[in-house]
């Protein structure tokens, strides 16, 4: 992905699935069209195919699995990400915590493959560690501000420098991102303020009454100029 970038998470919720989604997309790949700003979508497992195929955006999926292709029922290998058409994936979001023995197999598997991976951290502790495996990207994220109304660079922004600081003593390559409560270009601006290269968020958009609104008033927050491309392995 381009930085500093938006990263929409679509997670599962009513107004995002089957057609509705698709609908979503286009326009967020077109508001990202008039304004030249790096956005990056994440919709449900079962329309990352129709969806990669509707925009130019980069599409990832929202988790990965750790197993090889064969005779593994209801798990996703990378690979199918790949064919799907996915740029990449979340893993260990907070709704979908991932032991740290299979990311350690994950995480690389889907960087052999081209799949840039954004690992969430629930605290500082946490993004410290997931830094040891090198993932392209570390999202911050609280979980007890996830779908609130407080974003964590108000209620929390010692978490985003010293999670920034912590990851990148660890690992400088990596990218630092910050997630839960982002909802205004303020969110967004005080993100890139503390350290970060973008910000991950769902609820903020795609269950806000003009979800298009929403995410033209994040990207206000966004620095003026081209994005800069994200890093390379």
């Amino acid at each position: 992905m381009r930085l500093p970038s938006i990263v929409l998470n679509f997670k599962t919720h009513p107004e995002v699935l089957g057609k509705k989604g698709w609908d979503l997309a286009k326009r967020f790949a077109a508001v990202a069209d008039d304004t030249g700003a790096s956005i990056v979508l994440c919709p449900p497992a079962t329309d990352i195919a129709h969806v990669a195929k509707l925009v130019h955006v980069p599409v990832f999926a929202q988790h990965v699995d750790a197993v090889e292709p064969g005779p593994t029922t209801g798990w996703t290998p990378p690979e199918t990400l790949l064919e799907a058409g996915a740029a990449g994936t979340l893993i260990n979001h907070s709704e979908r915590k991932v032991a740290w023995e299979e990311m350690a197999k994950s995480i690389p598997r889907c960087q052999k493959l081209g799949l840039e991976v954004v690992a969430c951290a629930d605290d500082i502790s946490e993004a410290e560690t997931l830094a040891k495996l090198s993932p392209e990207y570390i999202a911050i994220e609280p979980p007890e501000l996830i779908g609130g109304d407080v974003s964590v660079t108000t209620a929390k922004p010692e978490v985003i420098s010293r999670a920034v600081d912590r990851i990148h003593a660890v690992n400088p390559r990596v990218v630092v991102l910050c997630g839960a409560g982002v909802r205004t270009r303020k969110d967004v601006s005080k993100a890139l303020d503390l350290g970060t290269s973008g910000v991950l968020l769902a609820t903020g958009v795609v269950k806000a009454k003009d979800p298009e609104g929403a995410l033209r008033d994040l990207i206000k927050g966004l620095p003026s100029g081209a994005p800069r491309r994200s890093r390379s392995r």
